[in-house]
Formats: C-alpha cells, structure tokens, sequence
C-alpha cells in the first residue's frame, strides 16, 4: 500500500488538533475562558480583613466538573470560586488535580460554614453546605487565620 502523501498527513493532525480545541472550548477545560474577580475574606467580629484572592470563576456545570483539574498550580493569593445556584449540600473531589488544595464552603450570606485540607490523593468527597466554594492553596486558610464564620465578600455580580 503506498503511504499517504505528506500534505495528508499534516491535514489529518491539523483536524485532530482543531477538533481537540472545540471539545475543550465547550466543556470548560480551557483555563482562559473564565471570569476573574477579588474576592476578600475578613474576620467575622472584627471585620478585620484576612486575605484577598484573586477567583476564577466557576458559574456553570462543566466549569464546576472541570474545575482546576486542567490546572498545575495556584499562586500564592490564586483561588477559584464555585458559583452554584442555589445554597445547598455539595460534595467535591480531588478529580484529575495535581496538587493538595484548601476547600472553603460559604453561605448564601458569605459565612464561612466549613474548612477542609483536600490532599491528592483523597479518594473520599469533601462534603459542606454553602452557595459558594472557595478552593484555596493547601492551608491557606490555616496561614491567613480564615475560620468557620468568617466573612467572603462576593461581588454583587455573582450573588
């Protein structure tokens, strides 16, 4: 059989390419395709504030699936911000992600209601009730002091 003509080739790894490319674009995986905010957390008492975080935003379903499993690393004040619509219970996990991670579950009102230190290799969900999830660097929260019943302040955009 005589072999396919160079041209051919590359014509066939260019569509691969292009058609990779689409899928990521429509199931979220695409890290550019994200709105970014500043969020702050602050003390609950003394309105103190304990740190500002720069958000990816996560408002959809395949934004929340895909999450920072597409991601390698967060800087040191890099989070991103899960927007589901309602209060709820939800669970999440350590799905696809190369590094430990803080998992920070807020109320509809902005109350901190649960912490969790998410190592990789967790095979369990980490489970808490909130409108938002915040995930962090591993024991951000430990090193800025942000406990349960601190405040996040939200962008009215996303509430």
């Amino acid at each position: 059989m005589p072999r396919p003509p160079a041209w051919f080739l590359v014509g066939v790894a260019v569509a691969i390419l292009l058609a990779s490319g689409i899928v990521a674009i429509t199931t979220g995986a695409f890290t550019g395709d994200y709105e970014r905010t500043t969020i702050t957390v602050v003390d609950a008492v003394t309105g103190t504030e304990r740190a500002t975080v720069d958000v990816r935003i996560a408002d959809t379903l395949d934004k929340r699936v895909t999450g920072l499993s597409t991601t390698d690393a967060l800087g040191p004040n890099e989070g991103m911000l899960f927007v589901h619509n309602s209060e709820g219970r939800h669970g999440y996990v350590m799905r696809g992600m190369a590094f430990p991670i803080d998992i920070v579950f807020i109320d509809n009102n902005g109350a901190v209601t649960t912490i969790h230190h998410a190592e990789v290799d967790a095979d369990q969900p980490f489970h808490g009730t909130g409108r938002y999830v915040l995930e962090l660097p591993h024991n951000y929260t430990t090193a800025n002091d942000i406990t349960v019943g601190d405040r996040v302040k939200i962008p009215a955009v996303y509430r």
